[in-house]
């Protein structure tokens, strides 16, 4: 379904990304995990169409999108979680979630909106009060929904266990991995490396802007060089 191919970007004259290649399959769970800095959330934002990229390419579904603009990228079935939620905290849970829809004006929009509030019941509850009232745990549960009300076949999400309680990381990992049977593909972006490893089909382990191991997640999380840096085992 994605496939990035040598991926290069920069910030003014300082490269931050060096060349990375990843694929993800139709159905998977992909997920790339990494210390602070080592430039995830850069590489999710070039895949959606952000961040611009200075060398490499981009091909989703077969297509060539590495020049598509970020909008067009929504139509193709790619939507984003983004790293600190950046929910429209003025308005409310229901109007977030309709924004997330922005695309379609048809009267499965209602239904997509029962789906979220089924999986996150709690922003049924307080659909009509104002996003920036939520608990953190509340608000990425809301940032996740906005993501799928765009009906993605491919959603990025960027560290959604971010400041979360325990109790809470769980929740949204198993929401995370329910997905699949929704036939919607994830690459996600995590520090959580156990957590974002034990529900993944895959891994790729980033390291200032490269790629330095990739395989099966189990396989990764046996690894003792994984375990010891990021796992603290």
């Amino acid at each position: 379904m994605l496939e990035i191919r040598d991926l290069r970007s920069r910030y003014g004259r300082i490269e931050v990304l060096h060349g990375i290649t990843l694929n993800v399959q139709s159905g998977e769970i992909v997920t790339v995990v990494g210390a602070n800095g080592a430039g995830k959330t850069t590489l999710l934002r070039c895949i959606s169409g952000i961040q611009p990229v200075s060398a490499g390419g981009i091909i989703f579904r077969g297509e060539t999108i590495t020049t598509v603009p970020a909008y067009r990228r929504i139509r193709r079935g790619i939507t984003q979680s983004p790293e600190g939620r950046q929910i429209f905290t003025n308005l409310t849970v229901e109007e977030n979630l309709r924004l997330g829809a922005f695309l379609f004006s048809d009267d499965r929009v209602d239904r997509d909106m029962e789906d979220a509030f089924q999986m996150f019941p709690i922003l049924r509850e307080k659909r009509n009060l104002p996003a920036g009232g939520l608990s953190g745990g509340q608000q990425q549960m809301l940032a996740i929904a906005r993501a799928l009300m765009g009906r993605p076949s491919c959603l990025l999400l960027d560290e959604p266990s971010m400041g979360l309680a325990p109790l809470l990381v769980q929740q949204i990992f198993d929401v995370v991995s329910g997905l699949k049977a929704r036939n919607v593909t994830v690459l996600l972006v995590e520090q959580n490396a156990f957590g974002a490893l034990k529900i993944a089909d895959r891994g790729y382990v980033m390291e200032t802007g490269r790629i330095t191991m990739d395989g099966p997640a189990e396989a990764l999380i046996a690894d003792p060089r994984i375990r010891e840096a990021y796992l603290g085992i």
